[in-house]
C-alpha cells in the first residue's frame, strides 16, 4: 500500500465570504500518483499551493502534507539573483546525483556555475526543477512548470518527472489539458 502524501480534508477558503475559492474541499495524493489541477485563471489554483505550503490557512478543514518541495511557474522568481545556480542548490540539498539528472534535463555545468540573469527562461525552469527533485521530496507541487520550456522540452522533463515517481506523489497545476490528460491519474477541474 502506498504512503499518502497530501490528504486536505472539507477545506473552505475565500477572500471574502462573497467569493468563495474553495468550500468543503477534499483531495488526497499518494506516493506514485500525479493529481492535475486544471481551470481558468482566478479560480484558485495557486491558492491551492498556498494553502498546501501554508502561506495561507483555510477557514476550516485540515490540511496534511508531507515533506514537499515547489517549482513555480516563473523561474526568475525561484532563484536569489547575486547567486550561482549551484550555490542555491547546495545550500538546500546534495548534489550527489545531480550529474545523472544535469544530462537527463539538457543541463550542463556551465548552466549551474551562471547567475540565474544569465540563463534563458527555459533553461532556468529546468534548474529550478532540478532542484526540486534533487530534495528527494514526498510531496512535488508543480505550478506551469512547463510553460517556460518549447514543446520538445515539456514532453522530456514531463517523462523525467513521471520516471522519478517512485516514493513521491505530484499535484499539477496546468492550463493544458493535453498534458493533464497524458500524464495524471486524476484531473480535477476547478472552477
Amino acid at each position: 500500500m502506498s504512503l499518502e502524501v497530501l490528504t486536505i480534508d472539507n477545506i473552505s477558503f475565500g477572500y471574502t465570504k462573497e467569493a468563495m475559492l474553495f468550500e468543503n474541499f477534499s483531495l488526497s495524493v499518494n506516493q506514485g500518483e500525479i493529481k492535475a489541477i486544471v481551470g481558468p485563471s482566478g479560480v484558485g489554483k495557486s491558492t491551492l499551493f498556498e494553502l498546501i505550503l501554508g502561506r495561507s490557512k483555510p477557514h476550516n478543514g485540515t490540511i496534511l502534507a508531507t515533506s514537499l518541495s515547489q517549482v513555480f511557474q516563473d523561474p526568475y522568481s525561484s532563484f536569489h539573483p547575486s547567486y550561482t545556480i549551484q550555490d542555491q542548490i547546495s545550500e538546500v540539498t546534495s548534489m550527489d546525483e545531480c550529474s545523472v539528472l544535469m544530462q537527463q534535463m539538457g543541463l550542463t555545468h556551465e548552466h549551474l556555475g551562471a547567475l540565474p540573469h544569465k540563463l534563458s527562461g527555459g533553461q532556468l525552469q529546468r534548474c529550478s526543477i532540478l532542484r526540486a527533485l534533487l530534495m528527494k521530496p514526498q510531496l512535488l507541487l508543480l505550478d506551469e512548470p512547463t510553460s517556460a520550456l518549447d514543446n520538445l522540452n515539456q514532453l522530456d522533463i514531463m517523462k523525467l518527472i513521471v520516471s522519478n515517481l517512485e516514493g513521491m506523489g505530484v499535484v499539477l497545476i496546468t492550463h493544458d489539458a493535453n498534458l493533464a490528460q497524458w500524464c495524471a491519474d486524476e484531473t480535477i477541474r476547478l472552477g
